[in-house]
């Protein structure tokens, strides 16, 4: 079982060919491929290898299949005995990836 640990939009996620990964919203056409080239860490089989911080010439290839927004989360504030309360809601844009392919050079 190969896997990749790789970072974009400030965050870092795990991703095993075949399966599918929901990241911060990137551009791009459903059925587009992209490629995340900023690998932390790869694993294939019982090695592993670890980057400093990346490793060089990894990459992970993979298609997206459709963007979209994440659920709704509610930003209340409120201070007592002052009349302030404000309500604002929030829902995060996401990319759905299909991992297709792990390299690590």
């Amino acid at each position: 079982m190969s896997y990749a640990i790789f970072k974009t939009g400030g965050k870092q996620f795990r991703g095993e060919a075949g399966t599918t990964v929901r990241i911060p919203s990137v551009e791009g056409e459903p059925v587009s491929t992209i490629v995340f080239d900023n690998v932390l860490l790869g694993s294939k089989g019982d090695s592993v290898k670890t980057g400093t911080p990346t490793l060089d010439g990894a990459k992970v290839t993979g298609e997206i299949v459709k963007h979209g927004l994440g659920d709704k989360i509610i930003v209340f504030k409120f201070k007592r005995r002052k009349n302030y309360a404000r309500k604002q809601g929030h829902r995060q844009k996401f990319t759905e990836v299909r991992i297709k392919s792990i390299s690590l050079g």
